[in-house]
């Protein structure tokens, strides 16, 4: 094979990868499944393209027949992946979460997004008689939480449109409910690189989040919940710490890779 049939061999394999990496975030942003048709708009594709790549795709689990319909949806190998993946996150950023917690005396979570809702993936306990604590593996909404707003705000504007729910629900009188209030408040998350919950998802429990980034630059988000008791008048001190935090644990990522 000469030099520039080997080029456009590269070229080709290197193109059919960026192509199953669109294919698989469209049906990422659909979790109950697309249909071809429906795949090929999405990422702009031909129907018979998107089909080769997908029955390639299925051979090796990374997407699976939706039980919904007669389409596709994200296969059993894309959770193994991905539980990997926040293995490693949490090992590599705990020794951070538990400084963080020591620093602040609060209780201190690691959660990633998860279609629609922030996942719980770590949490460092602190010894509280009264304290706010998650299980690993709950999932909470993105529009009241600390760590879900911070996730929002680092979105791009068209993502989060397609993550919030037309109607969002409203867990007590604090929640906000109204897309154009949260969108704003998202706008000062983005400025001030941090979130504040203030009771809006349960009642008497408030946090603040803010994301990192990994070295292949996605996103987590780190956040201190605790009881309104010893939130309010010290969100300034909460605040500044977990954006320390942050900064280090980003520098971290950096400079090691």
């Amino acid at each position: 094979m000469n030099i520039d049939k080997q080029d456009q061999t590269k070229t080709s394999n290197i193109q059919v990868i960026s192509r199953a990496a669109k294919i698989l975030r469209a049906l990422r942003d659909h979790p109950k499944g697309l249909s071809l048709s429906k795949i090929a708009k999405e990422v702009g594709l031909a129907r018979s393209t998107v089909q080769r790549i997908v029955t390639a795709l299925e051979q090796e689990r990374l997407v699976a027949a939706a039980s919904a319909n007669e389409g596709f949806c994200l296969g059993p190998e894309i959770a193994l992946l991905a539980a990997a993946v926040q293995s490693d996150l949490r090992e590599e950023v705990r020794p951070f979460l538990i400084e963080l917690s020591r620093q602040v005396n609060e209780t201190v979570d690691l959660s990633v997004l998860d279609n629609s809702k922030v996942l719980f993936v770590d949490q460092i306990i602190a010894p509280h008689p009264l304290q706010a604590t998650s299980q690993p593996g709950a999932s909470f909404p993105l529009h009241c939480t600390a760590n879900g707003k911070a996730i929002l705000a680092s979105l791009p504007i068209a993502e989060v449109e397609k993550l919030l729910p037309v109607d969002m629900q409203q867990f007590n009188d604090q929640t906000i409910t109204s897309r154009y209030e949260l969108l704003k408040e998202l706008e000062v998350v983005r400025k001030e690189g941090v979130a504040f919950a203030r009771e809006e998802h349960i009642q008497g429990i408030c946090a603040v989040g803010a994301v990192i980034y990994d070295r292949m630059g996605n996103l987590s988000a780190i956040s201190i919940p605790l009881p309104s008791i010893r939130f309010y008048g010290n969100e300034e001190k909460l605040a500044a710490a977990l954006l320390h935090t942050c900064q280090t644990i980003n520098q971290h990522f950096n400079n090691k890779y």
